[in-house]
């Protein structure tokens, strides 16, 4: 989404977030809280008080903590693929596990089981280039630092009484066949929130951006120029 933001005039920040990419490896628990001050703590460092604000599935929910935390700081938000639920007892169990499993194993067996499912099964097999790209990030991320970031999702808090708050113009998007943040997540949070509008790409599961990029640039390029335009009094 890089390139296609800066062609329209964007600065576009993309962060590697704590534990992931040339970012610090912190050992225990890395909370939403965590990562969404960290953020915070970078637009400081880059002088930068008002920002849109974009994020897809785990990015999302750190959005979402974002505004929770810094509501001043967001001009537009989009969450992609974006489950604003609390996780379940047995949704925490599972993150547990798949945490002790990481630091045992590392991430290619998690990643080989997860990339269908992370894209349909048929853009796995036609667009092999896109699922090696997602096959090798995965590979790539530091053990300790994914199993960090299931802990704290396994404790992530319940964001739906938030969406009522939610005065930032809002962008919803989700693949039409996401299995892990569906479309009726999306209508679920469209409805809370006053001024949001929901997209749903066709031909996608959970990575719209990457599964069907044409599409998914046009959706968020027209949304945040809309939402440049729009006077508000927040």
């Amino acid at each position: 989404q890089v390139r296609a933001l800066a062609g329209r005039g964007y600065r576009t920040i993309v962060p590697d977030l704590r534990g992931y990419g040339r970012s610090t490896v912190v050992p225990g628990v890395t909370s939403l809280d965590t990562l969404a001050r960290d953020l915070a703590a970078l637009l400081d460092h880059l002088g930068l008080d008002v920002v849109n604000v974009v994020g897809l599935s785990m990015g999302g929910q750190v959005a979402l903590e974002l505004y929770r935390l810094f509501p001043d700081r967001v001009d537009a938000l989009a969450l992609a693929a974006t489950n604003p639920l609390p996780e379940t007892e047995t949704g925490k169990a599972k993150r547990r596990a798949m945490a002790a499993r990481l630091r045992e194993e590392g991430m290619r067996g998690y990643a080989d089981e997860m990339l269908v499912g992370m894209m349909t099964a048929e853009n796995v097999r036609d667009q092999p280039a896109v699922a090696d790209h997602v096959r090798a990030m995965m590979y790539a991320a530091p053990p300790e630092g994914a199993a960090a970031a299931q802990l704290g999702r396994a404790e992530r808090p319940d964001h739906t009484l938030l969406l009522r708050h939610i005065s930032a113009p809002t962008l919803l998007v989700v693949g039409q066949h996401d299995g892990f943040t569906p479309p009726g997540g999306a209508e679920l949070m469209h409805v809370r929130i006053a001024d949001s509008v929901v997209e749903i790409i066709e031909g996608a599961g959970h990575l719209p951006n990457l599964e069907r990029p044409k599409r998914f640039n046009e959706v968020l390029r027209r949304f945040l120029e809309q939402a440049r335009t729009r006077p508000r009094d927040r």
